[in-house]
This record gives C-alpha cells, structure tokens and sequence, in this order.
C-alpha cells in the first residue's frame, strides 16, 4: 500500500473531524477512503448515464407512454449491467 501525503487547511481539517465525530468514523484515513470510494462510484455513475443519453438521446418525435417505459427499461438494464 502507499502512503499519499495531504495538506487540509485548518478550518476545512476542523470541519472534517467534526463530521467524522457525528458519523462515528475512527480515523481520518477512514474518512478520507470512503469519501474517494465515494466520489469515484458517483463519477462512474455520471459517466454511465452520459453513455445511457448519448445511446438513447431525447426523442423529438412524439413518444407514447409504453414506448418511453420501454427504452428506460432497457437503458437501466444496460447500466445494471456496467455496475456489477
């Protein structure tokens, strides 16, 4: 494992170990871990239905309810499937 130095402004380092407190985290190496984990699954996500729309796009035709239902349908499938 390597180790990654950082340097935190005191007020921002004070606002941290007051969350970790209410949150009832140990460490901030902790903290810090699952913010990352964090950020990193909700940027795979934005990139995902990025994809999904570019795929899909907006429809500019008129679309019955059945079809809509039916495209999410099958855009949720294939991000189901990317996340596993």
């Amino acid at each position: 494992m390597e180790a990654v130095s950082l340097k935190l402004e005191d007020a921002f380092l004070r606002d941290i170990e007051d969350i970790m407190k209410k949150h009832r985290y140990t460490t901030k190496t902790e903290f810090i871990r699952e913010a990352i984990r964090d950020k990193i699954r909700d940027l795979e996500r934005e990139e995902l239905l990025l994809k999904a729309k570019n795929l899909y796009g907006v429809s500019k035709r008129k679309t019955t309810d059945a079809q809509l239902h039916k495209a999410r349908a099958k855009a949720f499938e294939e991000i189901d499937k990317e996340l596993r």
